[in-house]
């Protein structure tokens, strides 16, 4: 938990920091705003790496799959990061570039998706051909 204060504490202060560095030079200020991001990433990284250690561990014992497990875990990695470089377009200026990253990360977590999509339409072949 102390991780997690440290790293609120550098946002804020990252925050004071950036609003008078926005004023006079923006593209500093959007460096600054990768930095502190990418800060807070490797923050969060601590906090999910026993998450994933704990899904692996109910796959284990839930006898799931793992390809399917493995694309729910990188749906929401794309998702988190999507959504963190959208904020930082939208911060640097350009709302237009963070909107399109967000129809790529759709796309990608669609593309991800196949591998279940396909077990679902195997497993509703599987019902119906039985009927």
């Amino acid at each position: 938990m102390n991780v997690f204060w440290k790293t609120v504490a550098g946002i804020l202060t990252a925050i004071i920091l950036w609003i008078n560095l926005n004023k006079s030079n923006k593209d500093s200020s959007v460096l600054m705003t990768l930095a502190v991001c990418a800060m807070a990433i490797m923050a969060a990284a601590s906090f999910l790496q026993p998450v994933v250690s704990f899904i692996k561990k109910i796959q284990g014992i839930g006898k799931l799959d793992e390809g399917l497990v493995s694309v729910v875990l990188k749906v929401v990695g794309v998702g988190i990061v999507s959504e963190i470089a959208s904020l930082i377009c939208k911060d640097a200026g350009n709302e237009s570039m963070g909107k399109t990253l967000q129809f790529i990360a759709a796309a990608t977590v669609l593309w991800i998706s196949i591998p279940v999509f396909e077990k679902l339409l195997a497993l509703l072949e599987k019902i119906l051909g039985g009927v």
